[in-house]
């Protein structure tokens, strides 16, 4: 294979030119070896190679790093056509500057893909976690079984559009630079369709659709997080000419919980002791997503430390196991006391001796960063 020309010497310009010295040329060069003006061999990939310069050149950013790296610009992130970007063939290239083809069947149309569709559910934070099962209804359009998706009333025709004569296109003669060009778009009477409908269905309208409401049953697996869109294939709107439905997309809200606060796998719990509890140390019971459990509170406790009990969090959505759930237990300050326990409390205080000033402790959150390890 042969090696690439310079860009410069394609559009016989020099590396200094300006950007309206560029454009003159190629338009020279382009209206000279156009394939339908040029009868010389080899006009059509010497039509190819000059709108290849042309699109690095007239663009800054190419040409500058056309410059430094020459023809490896593309490894450098250019994109340029040839290496994956710009363009693919010579259609493209008439699709670019005259927003049509040279002939072709562009009002041809074939199958479409139907429209996705969304619906928004909401399900309970425990659902989230371990997943469920839930029946939700989206109204949509379906093909109407009627007319068979046809659009006529059964028993009719439709009949050949006397505008584009059953073609599905219209033609349009343009003059530009670089000669005479006929531009192809669908027929605006029947939209590519070939045909006109004059007697349309009585149920759909003509619309080959009718809006109907469907139940359908939506699996959330386990793990899922607010947010989660889940994709159900095939039930969105029909396609076009027989083509394939759309998808649904199932976007999931979870509601927040009581007392339970998620992040990523883990989940938090903030439990409140008193005083002789965290000073003595006691076994307390606390709720988890899979019911209740006890937990060894040791003597001593500080407000703000954290306990974990693995494998009691959230399961993840793709792979084995659970995420722990961490305790942060606080100390409840008693705020309504009895005469008896005044007493005790001010027999307390004195015994423990006058305050200290001591050394700093870790606070709250750098506590609670080294209890989930980060």
């Amino acid at each position: 294979m042969s090696a690439k020309r310079d860009y410069y010497e394609v559009l016989g310009v020099g590396r200094q030119a300006t950007e309206e010295e560029i454009k003159k040329s190629f338009r020279r060069l382009a209206r000279q070896y156009h394939p339908d003006v040029s009868q010389e061999d080899g006009a059509e990939a010497k039509f190819k190679e000059i709108n290849e310069a042309y699109e690095v050149l007239s663009d800054p950013e190419k040409r500058a790093t056309y410059d430094r790296f020459g023809h490896a610009g593309p490894q450098m992130g250019g994109g340029w056509p040839g290496a994956g970007g710009g363009f693919g063939g010579i259609e493209d290239i008439f699709e670019s500057f005259f927003g049509g083809v040279r002939g072709g069947a562009a009002g041809r149309r074939g199958p479409a893909v139907g429209a996705d569709l969304r619906y928004d559910l909401t399900i309970q934070f425990e659902e989230a976690a371990f997943g469920c099962e839930k029946q939700i209804t989206v109204r949509r359009n379906e093909t109407c079984t009627h007319c068979q998706g046809r659009g006529a009333e059964p028993g009719t025709q439709p009949i050949r559009c006397p505008q584009c004569n059953g073609t599905g296109e219209v033609r349009r003669q343009q003059q530009t630079l670089l000669g005479a060009f006929v531009q192809v778009s669908p027929c605006p009477r029947c939209q590519g369709e070939r045909e006109i409908i004059t007697t349309p269905c009585s149920v759909c309208r003509g619309q080959k659709v009718v809006p109907v409401e469907r139940t359908i049953s939506v699996r959330v697996p386990a793990g899922v997080d607010e947010g989660t869109r889940i994709r159900l294939a095939g039930e969105g709107e029909p396609g076009e000419r027989r083509g394939p439905a759309g998808n649904l997309y199932v976007v999931l809200h979870v509601k927040p919980h009581p007392y339970f606060r998620r992040d990523d796998n883990n989940v938090f719990l903030e439990l409140s002791i008193n005083v002789s509890q965290a000073a003595l140390g006691a076994k307390i019971t606390v709720p988890t997503l899979d019911g209740s459990e006890e937990l060894g509170i040791p003597p001593g406790t500080q407000p703000g430390e954290t306990f974990r009990l693995r494998g009691r969090g959230i399961p993840y959505l793709r792979g084995n196991g659970r995420g722990d759930q961490l305790v942060v237990v606080q100390v409840a300050t008693p705020t309504k006391l009895t005469a008896r326990q005044r007493e005790l409390l001010c027999e307390l205080g004195e015994s423990l001796g006058k305050e200290q000033v001591q050394q700093c402790e870790k606070g709250f959150f750098q506590k609670l960063r080294d209890a989930i390890g980060i």
